[in-house]
């Protein structure tokens, strides 16, 4: 059967040969008589796979020895509250960059966890259209908090911003993670959601550098405790031993792609073929200054509500699915992580052309 253009924002597709060749081992995994998923998690075997994607993702960044990988459940979602419990002392004020819904959702995480917050930046006024240019510290910050790239609104860092060597910068780069090159040893830590670019729903990377890791605060309870985590290998307890082995099979996939640069030129390629029909038509209308698109995530509206839906309906029974956009904001939204093949974009890019000529 023929797979469908998909657009999902998350989860999200997966390469058509990582699925194959999880498909292939589903059952009988390297010759060992059972599937990944029924492998216990202190076997040498598994040991050998979680061992793998960990090293694969510091070759893929580019990080040397300098960071520890961590896997963990919970989603970024719980991340917003374990890091300001470990990174946060009631000496100091955690700093947020905030640039949509779930910079919102992190910094209101570390007000509930009773730390001090300051909102360094804030796009909000804008309706979230841009990225800050300017911040404003807080004294004595903890650290500053961004996201690298806004699902909802669609608006990506392409500039990291410079921070003072005193204070760490942590990003949640969930829905852009190793979707491009940064320079990574500007942060202290960084955490993504899997589902977007690296796998499967259900398992959450972090990543911390080692000379940072001295300033865990400890005492708290002991799943939101990195040290835990950390100490054990990611193995405390039962890990999501699956979405593990298909993220180790992702990164294998990235790296024979070229890695991260070549990454960078397939995701602006494909994203060049929506932005092309929003600078050419006043049909369409994308929702972010120019300046600060994002290349995973796309909104954009049509002329009326009832337009956007006839285009959703049209598309999907062209096999273009999942481009409604988010509830929260409505109109239409395609999002291009890595592994959606250039020929869905090109794909979206005829089917926009032919909608609007027979619907202006």
């Amino acid at each position: 059967m023929a797979r469908v253009h998909n657009f999902s924002a998350g989860p999200a597709v997966l390469p058509e040969s990582v699925l194959l060749e999880v498909q292939k081992e589903l059952v009988d995994w390297q010759g060992a008589g059972l599937s990944v998923m029924e492998m216990s998690h202190r076997s040498k075997e598994y040991q050998s796979i979680i061992d793998d994607a960990m090293a694969t993702m510091k070759r893929l960044i580019g990080c040397g020895d300098d960071f520890d990988v961590v896997f963990l459940g919970g989603g970024a979602s719980t991340q917003f509250l374990m890091l300001p419990l470990n990174f946060c002392p009631d000496d100091k004020v955690a700093n947020y960059i905030n640039t949509g819904a779930w910079s919102t959702k992190a910094l209101k995480e570390a007000t509930i966890a009773g730390k001090k917050m300051h909102i360094a930046a804030s796009s909000k006024e804008q309706d979230f259209t841009c990225i800050p240019k300017n911040y404003n510290l807080s004294e004595n910050p903890a650290y500053l908090h961004i996201t690298t790239n806004n699902t909802i609104r669609g608006t990506e860092y392409h500039q990291i911003p410079e921070v003072p060597s005193d204070v760490p910068l942590i990003a949640d780069m969930s829905s852009n993670f190793l979707s491009r090159p940064y320079d990574f040893s500007k942060f202290s830590m960084i955490y993504a959601g899997a589902q977007k670019n690296i796998g499967p729903a259900g398992v959450t990377v972090v990543l911390i550098r080692k000379d940072y890791q001295k300033n865990l605060l400890g005492g708290i309870p002991t799943m939101l405790d990195y040290k835990t985590h950390l100490n054990k290998g990611s193995m405390f307890n039962t890990p999501p031993t699956f979405p593990i082995y298909v993220v180790g099979k992702v990164l294998h996939w990235i790296e024979d792609f070229g890695g991260l640069a070549e990454m960078h030129k397939h995701n602006v390629e494909k994203a060049a073929y929506l932005y092309d029909v929003f600078d050419n038509s006043d049909f369409y209308k994308g929702t972010v200054v120019k300046e600060d698109r994002s290349f995973m995530n796309i909104p954009f509206r049509l002329p009326t509500e009832e337009l956007e839906a006839k285009f959703i309906a049209e598309a999907k029974a062209n096999r273009m699915n999942n481009l409604k956009g988010h509830r929260s904001v409505g109109g239409c939204r395609a999002s291009l992580y890595n592994s959606l093949p250039i020929e869905s974009a090109k794909a979206l890019n005829a089917f926009m052309k032919e909608f609007e000529a027979a619907n202006k």
